[in-house]
């Protein structure tokens, strides 16, 4: 049976790991020191789903005080279509509604049909007339 549960410091090598097996678009932020800021920022902001001791399912979390946001989610190929991702989702919804957050914003790539797909049937609206903007800053070390 898969549980839910938040990621703790031992978890970050395994969740790289598994994002780069479940074929996660990769980040700047997709590294150890990333992950560990993560972590002490808001310890229970990644939610992963495990069978035992494997991970087969993350999403993140988090809430900056204004809006809900929700990143990388990611079910192991040969665990897709068993409801992990909705289970995560779920999950993080009610975390993020308990704390207080009204509205949840996410990302996802225009050309990942399975995801936008998923987010769809789960209720999220494309936000069509929006534009997103990035900047990477770099290291803080």
């Amino acid at each position: 049976m898969t549980a839910i549960r938040a990621a703790t410091p031992d978890d970050v090598d395994a969740v790289l790991a598994f994002w780069r097996d479940a074929t996660v678009e990769p980040s700047t932020t997709d590294d150890r020191d990333g992950v560990l800021a993560l972590l002490r920022f808001a310890p229970d902001a990644l939610l992963l789903a495990v069978d035992g001791e494997e991970i087969v399912g993350t999403v993140v979390a988090s809430w900056d005080g204004w809006r809900g946001a929700m990143y990388r989610l990611a079910v192991h190929p040969l665990r897709r279509r068993r409801g992990i991702a909705s289970r995560l989702v779920a999950t993080a919804e009610h975390m993020l509604r308990s704390r207080g957050v009204r509205r949840v914003h996410l990302i996802v790539l225009s050309d990942e049909e399975p995801a936008n797909a998923f987010w769809d049937a789960a209720g999220y609206a494309h936000e069509a007339r929006q534009r997103r903007f990035v900047k990477t800053l770099g290291s803080t070390a």
